[in-house]
């Protein structure tokens, strides 16, 4: 894999705490959580960016989730001239369902066929496109899951229920700071009568990552 850099775009909560119970009452902020506030204090105390301005970009985040992602890999099942538009430019793609990208980062979209799984990883951060799933997953964030989907990506699959057969090519793509990817899942067998809404109510942050498929409800 090409050496790239990343931005650490990182949760507002650290998964330890998650994964300890720590409720609202006695939440504890995690250190990236504590970094950021103490930047955006720093900012607004030197006067280079307004309180007004973070809260702004905060309600941007926060509106993203699963669904927009969601939208377009149902629109690419059904428009075969949308699939091939967001399988060549996934970020143009994605503006045409107005989807908008609130950063300069590109978005390339990788279909899983009978012959290819793909699986989206950050190997050094959390890198991760926000703009058309929202916040990241905790278990993304790990250094188990970012080090193991490369080297035994089957392994990592399996525990999440996953299993590939042998014959079918697995392939990791490394997210960078500049460049974000987003797994197209196969269309479930059995849907073929479904209305795009009734597809997108399928598609789960998860497949599009690439650890789990789309099955029926």
């Amino acid at each position: 894999m090409a050496e790239h850099h990343h931005d650490h775009d990182h949760d507002h909560r650290d998964h330890d705490q998650a994964a300890a119970g720590i409720g609202s009452g006695d939440y504890v902020p995690g250190y990236f959580e504590m970094l950021e506030m103490s930047v955006g204090e720093l900012l607004v105390e030197r006067r280079l960016i307004g309180a007004d301005e973070i809260r702004r970009q905060i309600e941007v985040l926060d509106s993203r989730t699963p669904a927009l992602g969601a939208k377009a890999v149902a629109r690419a099942w059904v428009d075969a001239e949308f699939k091939k538009r967001l399988l060549a430019n996934g970020r143009g793609a994605c503006e045409e369902l107005g989807i908008s990208f609130y950063d300069d980062t590109g978005l390339i979209v990788l279909e899983n066929t009978d012959d290819v799984h793909n699986l989206v990883v950050c190997t050094l951060c959390s890198c991760y496109p926000r703009p058309v799933l929202g916040l990241p997953p905790d278990w993304y964030k790990l250094k188990p899951y970012r080090a193991r989907a490369v080297t035994e990506p089957r392994a990592v699959l399996a525990e999440f229920g996953t299993i590939i057969p042998d014959d079918v090519e697995v392939r990791v793509s490394d997210s960078t700071a500049r460049v974000r990817f987003l797994v197209l899942p196969k269309r479930p067998k059995g849907s073929e009568n479904f209305s795009e809404e009734q597809l997108a109510a399928l598609v789960t942050r998860d497949s599009m990552i690439g650890v789990v498929p789309v099955e029926l409800k």
